[in-house]
Order: C-alpha cells, then structure tokens, then sequence
C-alpha cells in the first residue's frame, strides 16, 4: 500500500473535495460528516490570486481535527485562476507566483500533493504551451523550496486550448520541466473518458492503464478524481456526473476499484450535488471497495 493507504487503513482511501469556508479545518470536519477516509481541498479562496496567511489559532485547530479525527487532507487544488501556459506575460508571471503560493501553503498544512490542471495555450500551439508548463514548474518547484511536496498535473478532457488531454502531453511536461522526481499525475475519470480512453470495462481499463504505464510509468501515478461523464467517449466536453449517471458507469469503477496496479491509490469524488451527493456516492463506491476487504 502507498502512504496513503497505510495512514488511513483503507484500499482504496476514499473521499471527496470539501469546503474551507469558515478555516481550513471546516474541509476536516465535512469530511467526517460524509464519512471519507481522505479529503482534497482548496488551500484559500479558488477565485482569488493570493489568499491571507493563516492564523496560528487556525492551524492549531487544523491539526488538531485532523490527529482527532483521523482524516488527512493528501492533496490541494490549486486555484482556477492559474495558468502556467499562458503566453501572456502578466498571467504567466502571476500564475507563477499564486502556484508557489499554493505550494508553500501545501508545506504550511503537511499536505503531500498540490495539484493543478496543466493549462491552455491560448492559440499559440500544443508545443509552445508544453514547453511553458515544464518551464513554469520548474520555477515553482525553485521558489517553493521543500522535497516534502509534490506537484500533481491532472489530465483534462482537451477542451478549448486546453493542455493535458493526452499520456504524452504529460510525459512531455515532466521531461521538459527538470524536476521529473517532484511531479506525479492525477487521473480523472471524466477528463480521460471525454479526451478518447475507454475505461468501461475490466479490458478498456488494462487497456488505458497500459498505456498510461507506457508512456508516463504507472509509478508517477499518485492519486484519482472519481467522477462520471454526462458525455459520450471523446467527447472533450468535461462535464463531470455522479458515479454510475453518466456514460462510463457503475461497471468502470467497480473495475477501478478492484484493480490491485492502482486501487491502493487515494480516490476523490468531485461530482454535482454537494456534501450529502458525496455521502450516497461513497456508499456506493463503498460496497464495490468492501468486495475487496472479503475477498
């Protein structure tokens, strides 16, 4: 089992993304309302730049809920302001600088994983936007300074301009960024389904796991967005639906969550429908994951 798994006792860890409002300890406490084993949340408020300081009273509490509770938050979204592809100067400059924020706040809260959607070019191309992102990364990492944390690039449904929606194109951000050692991928259900991999049955997902393990190494894989997809398969359209509603269904992640390559990995809802939506949908995943334990 990876750390995760071992900090929390489950296979898979599963959760959902949840609320900082009101202090970054409030995430803790929806998540011991929707009995997950693991959180992702965002590190301040996802429409802003840069976020205030936290105060020593709010961490205090932070730590607290999570020793008392055992629910540990494994990773941070980062803001969707962020574009570290972006071509132009001001964006890229302040992408740079609220991503290496969010992973100083990743360090602040001992939080392994920060992650970011890869970004969008813009117009000016797949190649030059690769190569932004890898050079972007790269100086984050260098401003953040700590081995303690990783940078987690999501794959995307390809959407608009959009960077991320194949294997390769994640291969190729790695490489050209430097610090191959320091960044890891997060699948998302949705993203990978619309942007063309099938993962609806036992042989779509070897399928799609052979690939990911060809081109990026199934090591790099650190983590999983659960969410079904209200569009058919290539559709590019991220649309995310709850589990077993959209066109992947129950069957692709039963498969996922009895696939012993991957299923010790934390696994994150980000479905419609808010906290008591999350609750019923990690029931579900649930019974599949209990199949599991009596196996």
């Amino acid at each position: 089992m990876g750390e995760i798994g071992k900090i929390t006792g489950k296979r898979p860890p599963l959760g959902a993304h949840t609320s900082i409002a009101g202090g970054v300890f409030t995430a803790i406490r929806q998540g011991v309302e929707i009995e997950a084993d693991v959180v992702q949340i965002f590190s301040k408020n996802q429409r802003q730049w840069l976020g205030k300081p936290y105060s020593e009273e709010e961490l205090e509490t932070y730590f607290k809920e999570r020793e008392e509770t055992g629910i540990h938050p494994v990773v941070i979204h980062d803001s969707y302001l962020i574009n570290l592809a972006s071509p132009k100067k001001d964006i890229l400059e302040k992408s740079i600088q609220a991503f290496a924020d969010e992973l100083q706040r990743g360090i602040t809260l001992k939080i392994p994983y920060v992650l970011t959607h890869p970004g969008s070019h813009l117009g000016e191309g797949e190649s030059f936007g690769i190569k932004q992102i890898g050079e972007s990364l790269k100086q984050c990492w260098e401003m953040a300074g700590d081995d303690n944390i990783m940078i987690i690039l999501e794959t995307t449904a390809g959407q608009g301009t959009n960077l991320g929606y194949t294997f390769e194109q994640i291969r190729d951000m790695i490489d050209s960024s430097g610090i191959e050692p320091h960044v890891g991928v997060c699948i998302d259900t949705c993203h990978i389904f619309a942007a063309g991999y099938d993962i609806r049955s036992k042989e779509a997902w070897e399928q799609t796991l052979d690939r990911f393990d060809e081109v990026i190494g199934l090591s790099k894989l650190k983590l999983f967005h659960l969410n079904d997809s209200r569009h058919e398969l290539g559709s590019r359209k991220d649309r995310h639906a709850r589990i077993g509603e959209g066109f992947i269904g129950k069957e692709g992640f039963e498969t996922l969550l009895n696939n012993s390559r991957v299923n010790h990995l934390p696994m994150i809802l980000e479905i419609p429908g808010g906290l008591e939506a999350y609750r019923e949908d990690l029931i579900l995943l649930r019974t599949f994951r209990n199949a599991i334990d009596k196996s």
